[in-house]
């Protein structure tokens, strides 16, 4: 690719943009990147940041029009990037990464589309084709990005990252369902509503609705199932490389864990992993490789 030769190390000041801004955030993916090598380390922190950024941008208290704008500015800095020139802080921080790992501009391209259908509303009660789309692009589309800053971009590994997409976000939305009405989004599949006799698309409605624990078990078992495939996959996968996933997928295992023994009735009571449960996976996973 013309022009990408400048390695991350010659902007400081971008580097440092995107460590603050993945040390601010909080993230439960924090202590999988931690273990990976500098240069690796760094272009997760800096995909890490951009899909921070673009979310923020779809979670903002603006109007539809001028996120969209903001989002549409993103595309065009996206294309400054691919072209080596890019202007904003955090994609200087991935100008080295894009040319060191190869990675891949459609999915830049395509966490960016998942963020116009939260910016757009599309995220109420969608069918389900919808919110697989949503999944591959939101989720699937950061796994298949994080592989190739991880080292492994085989097919097995492109079949683990978009299983394990899936499954983590999966995890988010039955997570964060109250947070999420909160915002007038209602992310339950329509058909699984449905299937439970719920045809009201009022996102806090729903949630009072008594039927609706019978409807977050069956995303539940769906999140399950891949978390499952995620795991079939990783084992033709190098799973030295994919360390950092198997750190973030063991974490969010244990989200799902606890929300289904936490149940469905009270879907505003918080849900975490503890800290000392934390160190123990990415100790297992992050130093043990079988």
């Amino acid at each position: 690719m013309n022009g990408i030769a400048k390695n991350m190390a010659d902007d400081p000041d971008a580097r440092e943009h995107v460590h603050e801004v993945v040390k601010t955030s909080g993230t439960s993916f924090y202590l999988g990147m931690r273990i990976l090598p500098p240069n690796r380390r760094n272009g997760m922190f800096a995909i890490y940041a951009f899909c921070r950024e673009v979310d923020d941008i779809a979670d903002s208290n603006e109007g539809e029009a001028e996120k969209l704008a903001q989002l549409t500015q993103w595309r065009e800095e996206i294309e400054r990037l691919f072209a080596g020139c890019p202007e904003y802080p955090t994609a200087r921080a991935l100008l080295g990464p894009v040319g060191e790992f190869d990675l891949r501009k459609q999915d830049f391209l395509a966490i960016i589309d998942g963020m116009e259908m939260d910016a757009c509303e599309q995220m109420r009660s969608p069918n389900m084709n919808n919110f697989k789309l949503y999944c591959s692009r939101v989720a699937g589309a950061v796994g298949l990005l994080s592989i190739r800053a991880f080292g492994d971009a085989s097919p097995r590994a492109k079949d683990h990252a978009l299983a394990l997409g899936h499954a983590l976000q999966t995890t988010n939305i039955l997570r964060d369902l109250h947070e999420d009405a909160a915002r007038g989004r209602l992310y339950l599949p329509k058909e699984i509503l449905l299937a439970h006799g719920i045809t009201d698309t009022d996102p806090r409605t729903v949630l009072r609705h008594p039927v609706i624990k019978d409807v977050c078990a069956d995303l539940a078992k769906i999140a399950q199932r891949h978390f499952d495939d995620a795991a079939t996959a990783m084992e033709d996968c190098d799973k030295d490389a994919l360390r950092p996933a198997r750190i973030m997928g063991a974490i969010y295992r244990g989200i799902l864990a606890r929300l289904i023994k936490r149940g469905w009735e009270k879907l505003d009571e918080p849900v975490h992993v503890p800290k000392l449960e934390k160190l123990w996976i990415v100790l297992r996973y992050g130093f043990f490789i079988p």
